[in-house]
């Protein structure tokens, strides 16, 4: 016999898994983009002042690989920041347009209380627009939500769009997305990643990138 109460038990489930499924199939974020053409001049390695480049930072077979002791100076003998070994994307600020970085990334195991992304600019009181960081063993969006988690010791790809007008930052994590919400504003910006020491860090910290690209949304 039909019953009208079980009928519509059947469509809220189905409109519940399809609610839950959305945006958890995987999409080529770069549909629209034009990719930017990248050389060593626009990689600019940040690292403490008093430390040899060579101690932070190594590229071998296409991997960009940064570590830092949390006991290390900043990057430059005025700062006041912490400890950071980073690749800063010169060359490409923007302060309009959709911008996106692309890039694969890895975390050893261990490494903890440290960003390995930035999108860098904001209103003050911020420095940043949006940064990735590390607790425990997953990958958060500054301290909530978490995008990623059993982060360690595998490779993602990670996809983060700005959109400087709408004021809107999206996160992607193996063409998934993980993540959206409001920036933080500013009147320039640019991409960085490496690590960058945060609270409770481990003593030693690391990342590792592959395949970085910039891209651009032209209308």
């Amino acid at each position: 016999m039909y019953s009208p109460i079980s009928f519509e038990l059947c469509v809220l489930c189905i409109s519940l898994f399809i609610y839950m499924t959305r945006g958890c199939e995987p999409i080529d974020t770069t549909l629209g983009f034009v990719s930017l053409p990248l050389n060593h001049y626009n990689f600019e390695i940040q690292r403490p002042y008093d430390v040899p480049l060579e101690q932070r930072y190594s590229f071998s077979k296409g991997v960009h690989k940064l570590w830092v002791i949390k006991t290390d100076k900043p990057h430059s003998i005025t700062s006041n920041m912490r400890a950071r070994s980073e690749i800063r994307i010169q060359g490409y600020d923007y302060s309009s347009g959709v911008w996106q970085f692309e890039a694969y990334g890895y975390v050893p195991c261990g490494t903890r209380g440290v960003s390995i992304m930035q999108v860098f600019g904001s209103k003050p009181p911020h420095a940043t627009t949006a940064m990735l960081r590390v607790y425990n063993t997953s990958l958060f969006y500054y301290k909530d939500p978490m995008i990623l988690s059993k982060l360690y010791n595998r490779w993602f790809r990670l996809n983060v769009i700005h959109d400087v007008e709408r004021n809107n930052v999206k996160v992607y994590i193996n063409g998934v997305l993980k993540h959206e919400g409001r920036g933080r504003g500013g009147t320039s910006h640019y991409f960085k990643c490496g690590v960058y020491t945060q609270d409770h860090p481990s003593f030693y910290m690391e990342s590792r990138w592959k395949d970085i690209k910039i891209f651009k949304r032209y209308n």
